[in-house]
């Protein structure tokens, strides 16, 4: 049984866990997520997170991205729940960007974060 407790990772130990095979979940809304996102993410709004849950791993790691971490915090804490190994990007696509990291549109180019 996983710990209730959320993981939190920076952006950067985050990147390097998703590098590792690590499933990166957005759960932002699709503005957003058309706006700007990282490269490997996923796409599922948290509102969709449970009735989705299908598509996200529970046999790996899930680092869980949203703007700044309130959402994926939530979203975290409900896949732990369900016993997925789940830990929220502190500082969401806003700490992932500052930190450098992709952020690009469906099309490839450079995204933003909205």
């Amino acid at each position: 049984m996983l710990s209730p407790e959320v993981p939190q990772v920076s952006a950067e130990d985050g990147a390097r866990l998703v590098e590792g095979g690590a499933f990166l979940l957005d759960v932002r809304e699709p503005p957003e997520w058309m706006a700007g996102h990282a490269a490997a993410a996923a796409h599922i709004p948290l509102g969709q997170v449970p009735a989705r849950g299908a598509e996200i791993p529970d046999d790996g790691t899930v680092v869980v991205i949203c703007r700044v971490g309130g959402r994926s915090q939530q979203a975290a804490t409900y896949l732990r729940s369900r016993g997925v190994d789940a830990m929220n990007l502190a500082g969401g696509m806003q700490a992932w960007a500052a930190a450098g990291l992709d952020v690009i549109t469906d099309e490839g180019d450079p995204g933003q974060v909205i």
